[in-house]
C-alpha cells in the first residue's frame, strides 16, 4: 500500500482526509511490460488509478487487430474502469502495460461514496472522463479527417510525448496494427519521413529526427 505522503504527491489535488481514506482503502498492484491490466469481457471490481508506468488503451477486433486509443500515466485514472465498474458492465476495451505499471486498487463501493463526501474526488473523476473523452476525439478527428501519413506522424508525436523518449521501439507491423493499416504502407511512409530527415530508421527502433517540421 502507498503511504499517505505518497498519494498526497501523486494525487496534489486531493484533501487530507481523503488521501488518508485512498491510503487504508487502496490496493497497491504490480504488472510486468507487456501484461493485461484489463481485456474485452471483463468486469471490474475495482477503480484502477496509475502509480508508475505507462498503460496503453486499446480496441481489439476479431482478428486481433488492435486499434490505439489512447494512453494512461502517473496521476490518472482509468475511467473505462470507473464506469464499468459503476455500472457493472463488462469491458469493450484492452489495457496492456507498455512498462512496467503499478496502479492503487480502490474498491468499487468507495466510489459512488467519495463522490458526495469529497469534491475534490468529484472533480477528479470529471476531469479524467472530460480528458479520456478529448483524447477519443482527437484519435478520432485524425482517423477520420486524416491521410495516413498525417496519421502516423501523430501516432509517432503521440509516442514519443507519452514515453518520453525519441525511440520508438515497436515494430512497423505493429504500428500498422494500432493504424488500421498494412505494413507495406507504413513502410512506404516512413521511408518518405527518413529521405526527408525527419526520422531514422535503425536497426532495432524508430529514432524520431524532428518532426516539427512536418506542415
Amino acid at each position: 500500500m502507498l503511504t499517505e505522503d505518497q498519494v498526497s504527491k501523486l494525487f496534489p489535488q486531493f484533501e487530507a482526509p481523503l488521501v488518508e481514506k485512498i491510503a487504508e482503502s487502496g490496493a497497491l498492484k504490480t504488472f510486468q511490460k507487456d501484461d493485461f491490466l484489463m481485456k474485452t469481457g471483463q468486469h471490474f471490481r475495482n477503480i484502477i488509478l496509475i502509480v508508475s508506468g505507462l498503460v496503453k488503451v486499446y480496441r481489439e477486433d476479431d482478428q486481433g487487430n488492435e486499434f490505439l486509443m489512447y494512453y494512461l500515466a502517473p496521476g490518472q485514472a482509468c475511467s473505462l474502469s470507473m464506469i464499468c465498474a459503476s455500472r457493472f458492465q463488462a469491458s469493450q476495451l484492452m489495457a496492456k502495460a507498455e512498462s512496467d505499471v503499478e496502479v492503487l486498487a480502490i474498491p468499487l463501493q468507495k466510489m459512488d461514496e467519495w463522490m458526495t463526501t469529497y469534491k475534490s474526488w468529484y472533480y477528479f473523476v470529471l476531469e479524467n472522463y472530460r480528458a479520456r473523452f478529448d483524447d477519443l476525439l482527437e484519435t478520432i478527428d485524425h482517423v477520420a479527417f486524416r491521410n495516413m501519413d498525417e496519421r502516423l506522424v501523430f501516432y509517432l508525436k503521440r509516442y514519443k510525448d507519452k514515453h518520453n523518449t525519441n525511440e520508438v521501439r515497436q515494430s512497423i507491423t505493429e504500428i500498422a496494427s494500432e493504424l488500421n493499416s498494412s505494413r507495406e504502407v507504413i513502410s512506404r511512409l516512413l521511408k518518405k519521413l527518413s529521405e526527408r530527415g525527419l526520422v531514422k530508421m535503425q536497426r532495432d527502433f524508430i529514432e524520431i529526427v524532428d518532426l516539427q517540421k512536418v506542415i
